[in-house]
Protein backbone atom coordinates (compact mmCIF):
# COMPACT_ATOMS: atom_id res chain seq x y z
CA UNK A 1 0.00 0.00 0.00
CA UNK A 2 1.38 3.38 -1.01
CA UNK A 3 0.19 6.90 -0.35
CA UNK A 4 0.37 9.27 -3.30
CA UNK A 5 -0.09 12.93 -2.44
CA UNK A 6 -0.88 15.96 -4.57
CA UNK A 7 0.40 19.41 -3.67
CA UNK A 8 -0.76 22.85 -4.80
CA UNK A 9 -4.17 21.82 -6.12
CA UNK A 10 -6.18 24.78 -4.76
CA UNK A 11 -5.40 28.33 -5.89
CA UNK A 12 -6.02 30.00 -2.53
CA UNK A 13 -3.68 27.57 -0.76
CA UNK A 14 -0.99 28.23 -3.38
CA UNK A 15 -1.35 31.95 -2.69
CA UNK A 16 -1.30 31.64 1.12
CA UNK A 17 2.06 29.84 0.98
CA UNK A 18 3.33 32.16 -1.79
CA UNK A 19 4.06 29.21 -4.08
CA UNK A 20 4.16 29.24 -7.86
CA UNK A 21 1.08 27.85 -9.60
CA UNK A 22 2.17 24.55 -11.17
CA UNK A 23 1.68 23.66 -14.83
CA UNK A 24 0.97 20.04 -13.87
CA UNK A 25 0.17 18.26 -10.59
CA UNK A 26 2.84 18.28 -7.89
CA UNK A 27 3.27 14.69 -6.69
CA UNK A 28 5.02 13.31 -3.62
CA UNK A 29 4.79 10.08 -1.63
CA UNK A 30 4.36 8.92 1.93
CA UNK A 31 5.33 5.42 3.11
CA UNK A 32 2.80 3.17 4.82
CA UNK A 33 4.57 3.92 8.13
CA UNK A 34 3.23 7.47 7.83
CA UNK A 35 -0.32 6.27 8.55
CA UNK A 36 -1.52 7.34 11.99
CA UNK A 37 -3.01 4.25 13.59
CA UNK A 38 -6.69 4.34 14.53
CA UNK A 39 -7.41 5.60 18.05
CA UNK A 40 -3.84 6.87 18.39
CA UNK A 41 -3.06 10.52 19.14
CA UNK A 42 -0.88 12.60 16.85
CA UNK A 43 2.34 13.31 18.71
CA UNK A 44 4.17 16.44 17.56
CA UNK A 45 7.67 15.28 16.53
CA UNK A 46 10.71 16.71 18.25
CA UNK A 47 12.32 17.84 14.98
CA UNK A 48 9.69 20.49 14.20
CA UNK A 49 8.22 23.54 15.91
CA UNK A 50 5.64 24.20 13.21
CA UNK A 51 3.48 21.22 12.27
CA UNK A 52 0.63 22.30 9.98
CA UNK A 53 -2.68 20.50 9.43
CA UNK A 54 -3.78 20.02 5.81
CA UNK A 55 -7.18 18.39 5.33
CA UNK A 56 -7.75 16.68 1.99
CA UNK A 57 -10.23 14.53 0.12
CA UNK A 58 -8.73 11.05 -0.19
CA UNK A 59 -9.65 8.13 -2.42
CA UNK A 60 -8.89 4.42 -2.09
CA UNK A 61 -7.90 2.53 -5.23
CA UNK A 62 -9.97 -0.65 -5.77
CA UNK A 63 -8.19 -2.33 -8.69
CA UNK A 64 -4.84 -2.41 -10.43
CA UNK A 65 -4.36 0.25 -13.08
CA UNK A 66 -1.66 1.74 -15.28
CA UNK A 67 -1.96 4.46 -17.96
CA UNK A 68 -5.61 4.98 -17.01
CA UNK A 69 -7.56 7.23 -19.36
CA UNK A 70 -9.41 10.07 -17.56
CA UNK A 71 -12.77 8.83 -18.83
CA UNK A 72 -12.19 5.46 -17.12
CA UNK A 73 -10.59 6.77 -13.91
CA UNK A 74 -13.87 6.68 -11.97
CA UNK A 75 -13.83 2.88 -12.21
CA UNK A 76 -10.64 2.64 -10.14
CA UNK A 77 -12.05 3.87 -6.82
CA UNK A 78 -15.40 3.43 -5.13
CA UNK A 79 -14.70 4.83 -1.66
CA UNK A 80 -13.72 8.31 -0.52
CA UNK A 81 -12.93 10.01 2.77
CA UNK A 82 -10.99 12.90 4.25
CA UNK A 83 -7.53 12.79 5.76
CA UNK A 84 -4.77 15.03 7.06
CA UNK A 85 -1.38 15.51 5.46
CA UNK A 86 0.58 16.74 8.49
CA UNK A 87 3.50 18.88 7.35
CA UNK A 88 6.57 20.08 9.22
CA UNK A 89 6.41 23.52 7.62
CA UNK A 90 9.61 24.86 9.15
CA UNK A 91 11.57 21.86 7.94
CA UNK A 92 9.87 21.93 4.53
CA UNK A 93 10.81 25.59 4.04
CA UNK A 94 14.46 24.79 4.76
CA UNK A 95 14.43 21.86 2.33
CA UNK A 96 12.71 23.88 -0.40
CA UNK A 97 15.24 26.69 -0.01
CA UNK A 98 18.03 24.21 -0.74
CA UNK A 99 16.17 22.50 -3.58
CA UNK A 100 15.99 19.25 -1.61
CA UNK A 101 13.15 16.67 -1.46
CA UNK A 102 10.32 17.15 1.04
CA UNK A 103 10.11 13.65 2.52
CA UNK A 104 11.46 14.51 5.97
CA UNK A 105 8.79 17.21 6.26
CA UNK A 106 5.92 15.29 4.72
CA UNK A 107 6.46 11.54 5.14
CA UNK A 108 7.42 11.13 8.79
CA UNK A 109 5.70 8.57 11.05
CA UNK A 110 2.10 9.51 11.84
CA UNK A 111 1.93 12.24 9.20
CA UNK A 112 -1.04 10.72 7.33
CA UNK A 113 -4.47 10.65 8.95
CA UNK A 114 -6.96 8.46 7.08
CA UNK A 115 -10.62 8.89 7.92
CA UNK A 116 -13.40 6.33 7.70
CA UNK A 117 -14.28 5.59 4.08
CA UNK A 118 -17.72 6.03 2.54
CA UNK A 119 -19.06 4.69 -0.76
CA UNK A 120 -18.83 7.35 -3.43
CA UNK A 121 -22.37 6.38 -4.40
CA UNK A 122 -23.44 8.24 -1.24
CA UNK A 123 -22.65 11.48 -3.08
CA UNK A 124 -24.14 13.08 -6.18
CA UNK A 125 -20.86 14.25 -7.72
CA UNK A 126 -17.15 13.97 -7.00
CA UNK A 127 -16.75 17.49 -8.41
CA UNK A 128 -18.90 19.21 -5.79
CA UNK A 129 -17.90 17.80 -2.41
CA UNK A 130 -17.70 20.06 0.63
CA UNK A 131 -15.26 19.12 3.38
CA UNK A 132 -13.90 20.80 6.48
CA UNK A 133 -11.55 20.51 9.42
CA UNK A 134 -12.36 21.76 12.90
CA UNK A 135 -9.86 22.41 15.66
CA UNK A 136 -11.41 22.39 19.14
CA UNK A 137 -14.84 22.63 17.46
CA UNK A 138 -13.91 25.73 15.42
CA UNK A 139 -13.75 25.47 11.62
CA UNK A 140 -10.18 26.10 10.46
CA UNK A 141 -10.25 24.74 6.91
CA UNK A 142 -13.15 24.40 4.50
CA UNK A 143 -13.00 23.41 0.85
CA UNK A 144 -14.96 22.13 -2.11
CA UNK A 145 -13.68 19.89 -4.87
CA UNK A 146 -15.14 22.29 -7.45
CA UNK A 147 -12.14 24.53 -6.73
CA UNK A 148 -9.53 21.87 -7.53
CA UNK A 149 -7.11 22.74 -10.32
CA UNK A 150 -7.15 19.03 -11.25
CA UNK A 151 -10.25 16.97 -10.43
CA UNK A 152 -10.10 13.57 -8.76
CA UNK A 153 -10.44 11.56 -11.98
CA UNK A 154 -7.75 13.66 -13.64
CA UNK A 155 -5.42 12.96 -10.73
CA UNK A 156 -6.05 9.21 -10.82
CA UNK A 157 -5.24 9.23 -14.52
CA UNK A 158 -2.18 11.45 -14.11
CA UNK A 159 -0.45 9.52 -11.33
CA UNK A 160 -1.12 6.22 -13.12
CA UNK A 161 1.23 7.39 -15.87
CA UNK A 162 4.10 7.15 -13.38
CA UNK A 163 3.04 4.57 -10.80
CA UNK A 164 1.04 1.38 -11.17
CA UNK A 165 -1.97 1.86 -8.92
CA UNK A 166 -2.73 -1.15 -6.74
CA UNK A 167 -5.66 -2.20 -4.57
CA UNK A 168 -5.59 -0.28 -1.28
CA UNK A 169 -3.41 2.58 -2.48
CA UNK A 170 -4.53 5.99 -1.20
CA UNK A 171 -4.45 9.27 -3.11
CA UNK A 172 -4.45 12.53 -1.17
CA UNK A 173 -5.86 15.14 -3.55
CA UNK A 174 -4.61 18.46 -2.14
CA UNK A 175 -5.59 20.90 0.58
CA UNK A 176 -7.54 24.19 0.51
CA UNK A 177 -6.45 27.37 2.26
CA UNK A 178 -6.40 27.71 6.04
CA UNK A 179 -3.43 25.54 6.99
CA UNK A 180 -2.07 26.37 10.44
CA UNK A 181 0.03 24.99 13.28
CA UNK A 182 -1.29 22.41 15.70
CA UNK A 183 -0.58 22.48 19.42
CA UNK A 184 -0.78 19.95 22.26
CA UNK A 185 -4.36 19.33 23.41
CA UNK A 186 -5.86 20.34 20.06
CA UNK A 187 -8.69 18.10 18.91
CA UNK A 188 -9.00 17.85 15.12
CA UNK A 189 -12.16 16.54 13.47
CA UNK A 190 -12.66 15.97 9.76
CA UNK A 191 -15.99 16.18 7.94
CA UNK A 192 -17.16 15.26 4.45
CA UNK A 193 -20.59 16.72 3.64
CA UNK A 194 -21.29 17.04 7.39
CA UNK A 195 -20.33 13.42 8.11
CA UNK A 196 -17.55 13.21 10.71
CA UNK A 197 -14.94 10.76 9.50
CA UNK A 198 -12.08 11.22 11.98
CA UNK A 199 -11.23 12.69 15.37
CA UNK A 200 -7.59 13.19 16.37
CA UNK A 201 -6.09 14.30 19.66
CA UNK A 202 -2.80 16.21 19.41
CA UNK A 203 -0.10 15.64 22.02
Amino acid sequence: MKIICIGRNYTNHIEELKNERPAEPVVFMKPDSAVLLKQHPFVIPEFSEEIHHEIEIIVKINKVGKYIEPKFAHKYYDEISVGIDFTARDLQDKLKAKGLPWEKAKAFDGSAVIGDFLPKTDFISMENLTFELTNNSKTVQKGNTSFMLWKIDELVSYVSQFFTLKIGDIIFTGTPEGVASVKPNDVLEGFLEDKKLFRIQVK
